[in-house]
């Protein structure tokens, strides 16, 4: 018999300015909205307590980090509480002293963590300096339960990967979550901006097709150059293209935002659509569960496997 339990999730696309505290109330503030509109489930985008601050290489930016469980966990479980949501909040994560991780947390409607997710697929680009700050996750890829629904939380970078979308579904995620910073680099939005962007979505789409699963993209907007601590990064900074959305298990596109301002998608999760389109489309069925090993091979020389009378060596 068919699931028919539905749940409301809420994605926030925001603008972060140069103060920390400041960005954290509007979470919070963003939160409280989406929670009065319906939300059950919220999620902030990535690392949204600062403006993007891996444009640049600086010690003084590990200062930013914090414990998990720490004081933004327990400012978020009392929001959690109050407005009876989870919460899902990616976190600068100060693991012991030298080690640090980009992390995303999940707070349940009573304010308990229910999962912790630590980015594994770490990028090291032209402003995307993450690699100088973050070692890779190392508790895999995971789905938890809330009180709402079953869901699973991957970040950013962790998007391009195939692998990490089917894995967490796997374990039962009804909607992947992906909280994220990613934007044009100004010099090449003319030329490139509009394929960046649909490549972005496009993989993603494929993911919930894929997988018969909900995906939520949750970015955020306007302008940055790291402004934090006084300083900023030197050049013409990123611009982070907004955009976020959901798509439902067959990769339509169910809500999406703006590329230029801040807003609260709001969209239903229908486990019976699921179940629909598994049953029509079961991709999970027939895969070559024995045949997959070389997929952990970081690439596979060419090798000539077939002989002149089409028997396989």
């Amino acid at each position: 018999m068919a699931n028919h339990r539905k749940y409301i999730v809420g994605l926030v696309q925001m603008h972060m300015g140069a103060d920390p505290e400041a960005n954290f109330a509007s979470a919070v503030h963003h939160v409280r909205e989406a929670a009065r509109l319906g939300a059950n489930v919220v999620c902030l985008p990535e690392l949204f307590q600062t403006q993007y601050f891996c444009q640049r290489e600086d010690t003084r930016l590990f200062d930013l980090a914090e414990s998990i469980p720490g004081p933004s966990t327990s400012r978020l479980a009392e929001v959690a509480r109050e407005a009876r949501v989870a919460i899902i909040a990616s976190l600068f994560e100060r693991r012991a002293p030298g080690l640090y991780h980009n992390t995303a947390v999940t707070l349940n409607a009573d304010g308990a963590i229910a999962g912790v997710y630590r980015k594994m697929h770490i990028p090291d680009d032209p402003l995307y300096y993450e690699k100088y700050y973050f070692a890779p996750g190392d508790l895999g890829f995971q789905a938890v339960d809330t009180a709402f629904g079953r869901i699973g939380t991957l970040v950013c970078w962790d998007q391009w990967y195939p692998e990490a979308a089917r894995l967490t579904a796997l374990q039962g995620a009804e909607v992947l979550f992906y909280p994220t910073a990613i934007g044009w680099h100004p010099a090449e939005k003319a030329e490139f901006g509009a394929a960046q962007y649909e490549a972005w979505q496009t993989i993603q789409r494929a993911h919930a097709i894929a997988n018969g699963v909900y995906v939520a993209g949750v970015n955020r907007v306007g302008i940055e150059h790291g402004d934090i601590l006084g300083n900023r990064a030197e050049g013409p900074g990123l611009e982070f293209w907004g955009g976020s959305f959901l798509a439902d298990p067959f990769g339509r596109i169910i809500a999406k935002a703006s590329h230029d301002k801040e807003e609260i998608l709001l969209g239903e999760i229908d486990l019976a659509l699921i179940e629909d389109t598994r049953r029509n489309w079961p991709f999970l069925r027939d895969r070559r569960i024995d045949a997959y090993a070389p997929i952990t091979k970081r690439f596979l020389d060419p090798v000539n496997t077939w002989t002149q009378d089409g028997d396989s060596k």
